[in-house]
């Protein structure tokens, strides 16, 4: 599983680069992270057709699936982050838990964000909204969610 750039270090956003869609997780240490996903712990957009998630503490690697990650606090231009100990034991607090998921507001980056700065942020979301009318970009959305999950389960099928 390739990392782009440094090891994370507790508190860091760890963006997972799959089709179509990057799936977030807070470091906790240890090769841990903590993620809103569904039930079997590998994406959150199987979560999108659900309506609900989970959210779970699971090695690094194993969220990864053989995709490309790397450590991005890109909001950190934009606000401050908590401490890293905050931020880690806000984040084993919520292990377990089952929530809520809404696409364009309270998704697996919406979580991740607001352990590291208590604000919810998402620039998928955002630019989908930007760079598509109305309605088409939940369609979009939905339609890149499907293909994604189909080529994750495939790919998880074959391993």
């Amino acid at each position: 599983m390739p990392l782009r750039g440094p090891e994370p270090k507790p508190g860091d956003l760890i963006e997972f680069h799959r089709v179509a869609y990057q799936h977030w997780g807070v470091y906790v240490g240890n090769g841990y992270i903590v993620h809103l996903t569904d039930q079997e712990g590998w994406s959150s957009l199987s979560s999108v057709f659900g309506e609900t998630a989970v959210v779970r503490k699971d090695r690094l690697e194993s969220v990864a699936c053989g995709c490309d990650y790397n450590v991005n606090n890109k909001y950190d231009s934009r606000c401050s982050p908590y401490p890293a100990g905050k931020i880690v034991n806000a984040a084993l607090k919520q292990v377990g838990k089952k929530m809520d998921y809404r696409l364009a507001s309270a998704n697996c980056e919406h979580f991740a964000t607001d352990l590291r700065y208590g604000k919810r942020f998402c620039d998928q979301v955002d630019n989908a909204v930007k760079y598509t009318a109305g309605g088409t970009a939940v369609m979009a959305t939905g339609i890149l969610a499907a293909v994604a999950i189909s080529s994750m389960r495939s790919n998880r099928q074959k391993q």
